[in-house]
């Protein structure tokens, strides 16, 4: 007798300021999985695990952005909880939202990351303290929130200075602006996929260039050499693994003038329509939304049939 296939529950919405990407990502995977999959879609509207999930019945394919949803927040109460889920882990999840200490443990594996500074809204510093570090050229970002919100990019002094009086809460990094080709890649199971380059209009790609229709160019595969192709994915899976991921991620670089290749960050639930980044890096190795979705939630089926269900109880 088979044994019969478990419910896949996708995750959607949360309680971040990435509720609504969060929707349209779970909306799209849950159409896809459920092709070959018994699945329903869980909208998550608190930081708690949904009524009517059974660890011995259930595999969770999350696509919550953001706080609580990719920091570690959900996974910590799945682990709990006794679930099997795709995607990063707990421990993985913590360190890859936070950029500073993602910074440090992909330069220590030998990776380029822009030089920056930390800190909190409660001791902003002077933008003469910055510039001092870091020069007029900066990038300000919150250090534990995606899809760039709150990103600000600036030129001069005085931009800079206006930048950090609007920071009222959270904790920050101020980076060195690398000018050059804003680069992504897809991490599937550890290996690199296609290298898609992205030309925001404005120069900056901002929380609008990224949702807004024809404000951002988009290349898939990046108009380059099979050299630097290859450097760019293989700095990608150091990074993938040096943060301890499994399963999948995204990882983004901006690419210097100089060809050097400086990591911006790791994005271990990443946004989820056909049109987004991470499918655009899937189809340069051939593999179709459908085909994608399916290869995502594969090894958390593994884990969960590994467990038995006496692990599961």
């Amino acid at each position: 007798m088979s044994t019969p296939l478990p419910l896949l529950a996708v995750f959607s919405g949360g309680t971040s300021a990435e509720r609504e990407v969060s929707l349209g990502s779970g909306r799209a995977c849950a159409l896809a999985l459920a092709r070959a999959f018994p699945t329903r879609e869980f909208a998550i509207d608190a930081n708690a695990l949904p009524a009517g999930l059974d660890p011995a019945r259930h595999v969770v394919f999350s696509t919550l952005h953001g706080t609580f949803g990719e920091d570690g927040g959900m996974q910590g109460l799945l682990d709990a909880a006794g679930f099997q889920y795709s995607g990063c882990d707990t421990a993985s999840s913590r360190l890859t939202m936070d950029k500073t200490r993602t910074k440090e443990a992909v330069a220590a594996a030998g990776v380029r990351v822009a030089e920056g500074m930390q800190f909190s809204a409660r001791e902003v510093p002077t933008a003469a303290a910055v510039v001092a570090r870091l020069g007029p050229a900066v990038v300000l970002k919150p250090n534990d929130e995606g899809s760039s919100v709150g990103l600000t990019v600036t030129a001069n002094a005085e931009e800079l200075a206006a930048g950090l009086a609007r920071i009222k809460q959270g904790q920050w990094l101020a980076e060195r602006r690398i000018q050059g080709r804003d680069l992504s890649v897809g991490v599937l199971n550890g290996k690199a996929m296609g290298v898609v380059e992205i030309r925001p209009r404005s120069g900056v790609y901002d929380f609008a260039s990224k949702y807004t229709k024809g404000l951002t160019e988009y290349f898939a595969p990046a108009p380059m050499g099979e050299a630097m192709t290859t450097t760019v994915q293989r700095a990608a899976e150091v990074a993938f693994a040096a943060c301890g991921c499994r399963d999948y991620a995204r990882v983004d670089f901006m690419l210097s003038p100089e060809n050097e290749a400086f990591l911006l960050e790791i994005n271990t639930l990443p946004g989820m329509k056909e049109t987004s980044l991470l499918p655009m890096s899937a189809r340069c190795a051939g593999l179709d939304f459908t085909g994608l979705v399916r290869e995502m939630i594969l090894p958390a089926l593994r884990r969960f049939h590994a467990a038995g269900p006496a692990r599961r109880s």
